[in-house]
């Protein structure tokens, strides 16, 4: 990297075991030497959605955890997680690991199944609000979807596992399909109401849903696989009882962008947090 020519950057994509599907992110296994500028000019400089920077900490398996989008740092990243936690498992072996980001503890368990490196995270404990029928409002316009194409029994919810996003739910496959959104003004408003991502979703099937995400204020028009939203998310449907107590959810994430992936969003009875899995890849 021209920003720090000495800082081991590595390539990954997460939520496909194929480089060519997923969300890809940079990831820095020994970021102790970089200060906040070089972090976000490596993360500039890559253009991924998000960049993950760890600095180890004290114990087996535990380390501190930044993310950096193009723009700023962000408080949680799944994708980068589950970049990072198949990094360290290709180098040290599957295992139990132990990441502190700014928005706490997030615990990463790596498994290999079929051949295939595979992690869990589990989110900080969750919330739902309610969503302003004004925010609502801005928000559809700045993406051009009439009102009468949400589907009603997935009403505007903001929700938080890490990172705060607005979940909006389309009436139909098509109407999801079609995103072409003003950037300023969906960024405006993410930026005013703390939003990370704009979590745009369709109902397949009772625990089956395709997923998009506006990421403008990360300076990237749609993010191809996003794990905070998908921990957020889960948050969601166990606040408006769409799926029972213990659930597991199948979220796809990618397809319209030419980067297929699936998450894997698991709800416990019992336990607020929610767990999200994927798979990932080594680039180049």
């Amino acid at each position: 990297m021209t920003a720090n020519p000495g800082t081991e950057v590595l390539h990954y994509t997460a939520f496909s075991a194929d480089p060519a599907g997923g969300n890809r992110a940079g990831v820095v296994l020994d970021a102790s030497g970089l200060d906040d500028a070089s972090m976000l000019a490596i993360a500039a400089e890559l253009g991924y959605s998000e960049s993950a920077f760890l600095t180890a900490g004290d114990g087996p398996g535990a380390y501190t955890i930044r993310y950096f989008s193009p723009k700023a740092e962000v408080s949680f990243c799944g994708h980068a997680t589950v970049a990072a936690a198949v990094a360290l498992a290709e180098r040290d072996g599957p295992g139990e690991l132990d990441f502190s980001t700014a928005a706490g503890r997030v615990p990463v368990s790596v498994v290999r199944e079929d051949g295939e490196l595979r992690a869990t995270l589990t989110s900080v404990e969750p919330s739902v609000e309610p969503a302003d029928p004004a925010d609502v409002a801005e928000a559809l316009a700045a993406l051009d979807w009439p009102a009468a194409d949400l589907d009603p029994a997935l009403p505007p919810r903001i929700a938080y596992a890490g990172a705060r996003h607005l979940v909006l739910a389309a009436a139909t496959r098509g109407r999801l399909a079609d995103l072409d959104y003003d950037f300023a003004r969906l960024e405006a408003l993410m930026h005013r109401l703390d939003l990370t991502t704009v979590q745009l979703v369709w109902r397949e099937s009772e625990r089956t849903f395709h997923v998009r995400d506006p990421f403008p204020v990360g300076g990237v028009v749609e993010d191809p696989a996003t794990g905070a939203a998908a921990a957020a998310f889960g948050a969601y449907v166990r606040e408006l009882s769409l799926v029972p107590a213990s659930a597991v959810l199948t979220l796809h994430q990618g397809a319209d962008m030419g980067r297929p992936g699936t998450l894997r969003v698991e709800l416990r009875d019992g336990d607020p947090r929610v767990r999200v899995t994927g798979t990932g890849a080594r680039i180049g």
